[in-house]
């Protein structure tokens, strides 16, 4: 079990690496681990609306329709949090990039 949970927690800091070089798949890969609860983490729709919406702006067009659906199960008020969370990520990493 020990193994499996490195594991998980290696693929996940491996893929937010990926993201850090605007990787739109490595974030998409991100966004779905969060809406599904999968690769060591606990489901999560803000985080997986803001992967979702990080991987959208760098060009990856099925992100698109995953933040749709995602958007579909949260609040206003979550997807707003989702969004200010991308802004935050695009301003500290990649300011070249906007959020919708």
């Amino acid at each position: 079990m020990a193994n499996s949970s490195k594991s998980a927690q290696f693929l996940m800091e491996s893929r937010i690496a990926d993201q850090m070089a605007t990787d739109g798949a490595a974030m998409y890969d991100l966004g779905v681990a969060f809406s599904t609860g999968s690769g060591g983490t606990r489901l999560d729709l803000i985080e997986a609306h803001k992967w979702f919406n990080l991987a959208a702006v760098a060009g990856f067009l099925p992100a698109q329709i995953a933040r749709s659906e995602v958007a579909e199960d949260m609040t206003a008020r979550e997807i707003a949090e989702a969004q200010r969370q991308a802004r935050a990520m695009l301003y500290g990493h990649v300011p070249q990039m906007r959020a919708a």
